[in-house]
């Protein structure tokens, strides 16, 4: 957790309105950290229902792989996540830890182990005492709170190199009844999801049964969370959890497209875009939040997949860090990126100026307002293939000499 903030953060953490059947405690583990919370224990009212996605790496955590394992039977009671340590690559060890960890949690909850899930986020490769969260969490059980404050408390537990604690919320009806989505997550280095992104936590009091919970999660993660990259690198620990608690009265839903979840969608994917762009923003060392659109590709997913190339170009990304308008780094990414493109279709603009078209510098190509946009925090870059219907929209963010400074230092 950094002390020096984003220049790309929002003004200040925003206020999360408790959600009916959720408590929250943390508290500092030891594992790690001096002088902060890392470790955060949330405790779900009984019949809350669970949907998550999970990083695809094969190299995952131990935390990643019980969630896998426990999300088939759709429900939850209790969620233990530590920072400072990713319980990653620790063999045997690893899984003790979380064996031991989900019993003391389960107790708590007054629950089955196989209804607490766990994550975990740090430091790869260095094994845990099997008790060394579980010990810490009857101690927290007194501190078990449903309000803002604990809310916003949880999302500061679980920061690493975060530089600020990232929180949205929205309000809705379903079914003639008000339901409240609160969520946070972390997340500013090795961002490039292959499902979720680091560490996220949502939470609602509507009535969802677990499948359509899980149709909308992973429906939504892929214009949000998947839609993000700050260095190309998907972590071992990527965690997205959607809890829904059933306090808020609604008639039980269990279809996504049920009319009277239209609200609803459009709510829990606004939430979840909101925490994918804050993530971005938090990018470690960015100075520059970059918006990506393109269109006119063969299909969606070779959109994206340009898209994400361009974006993750160490050489554009470093050209925006230096605000050089070297439009050339952009055409060479589009080039490789292992889908259709066609020289003298490709239409480039940044700012809302367009700079190639028909093969080319446009003529006339002045650089000036291109060169001021890039001087900006926030910079626009628009392309259109010229060959179908094709189109994605992803997020970066610059690369800085600040990302090698904490990197180069993390374990020290």
């Amino acid at each position: 957790m950094a002390t020096t903030v984003s220049p790309l953060a929002p003004a200040g953490f925003p206020t999360l309105p408790p959600v009916a059947g959720v408590r929250i405690a943390t508290a500092n583990s030891g594992i790690r950290y001096k002088g902060r919370d890392d470790l955060m224990l949330a405790v779900l009212d009984e019949g809350t229902t669970v949907a998550g996605v999970l990083t695809k790496s094969l190299t995952c955590s131990a935390p990643v792989i019980w969630c896998r394992d426990s999300l088939p039977k759709g429900s939850a009671r209790a969620v233990v996540v530590n920072a400072g340590n990713a319980n990653a690559f620790t063999g045997k060890a690893g899984d003790a830890t979380v064996q031991a960890t989900v019993q003391a949690a389960a107790e708590i909850a007054g629950c089955g182990t196989d209804e607490v899930y766990v994550a975990s986020t740090g430091v790869i490769g260095i094994p845990l005492a099997p008790d060394a969260i579980a010990k810490v969490l009857p101690g927290m059980v007194a501190g078990l709170k449903g309000d803002s404050a604990a809310l916003e408390a949880g999302a500061r537990a679980i920061m690493t190199t975060d530089t600020f604690a990232k929180g949205s919320t929205r309000t809705v009806t379903v079914g003639g009844k008000t339901v409240t989505i609160s969520g946070f997550a972390k997340g500013s280095g090795m961002i490039a999801p292959d499902m979720a992104t680091m560490l996220g936590f949502l939470f609602t009091d509507a009535a969802i049964a677990a499948p359509a919970l899980q149709s909308m999660l992973s429906e939504f993660t892929e214009r949000s969370f998947n839609a993000i990259t700050v260095d190309g690198d998907t972590s071992t620990s990527d965690t997205l959890l959607l809890f829904a608690t059933g306090k808020a009265g609604n008639a039980p839903v269990a279809d996504a497209n049920a009319p009277e979840l239209a609200d609803f969608r459009k709510a829990l994917e606004e939430v979840m875009l909101d925490l994918a762009l804050q993530i971005v923003r938090d990018g470690e060392g960015a100075t520059k939040f970059v918006s990506i659109t393109l269109v006119g590709a063969d299909n969606d997913a070779a959109a994206k997949r340009i898209a994400l190339t361009v974006a993750n170009s160490p050489l554009v990304k470093t050209a925006i860090a230096g605000e050089d308008a070297n439009w050339g780094r952009i055409v060479a990414a589009i080039g490789r990126a292992g889908e259709r493109a066609d020289r003298d279709l490709i239409k480039i603009t940044i700012g809302g100026t367009l700079i190639c078209a028909e093969g080319m510098e446009v003529p006339g190509y002045d650089e000036a307002p291109v060169a001021a946009h890039m001087k900006g925090k926030e910079i626009d870059v628009h392309i259109d293939l010229g060959l179908g219907a094709g189109k994605a929209r992803v997020w970066t963010c610059d690369l800085t000499h600040g990302y090698i400074d904490i990197n180069g230092s993390y374990r020290s």
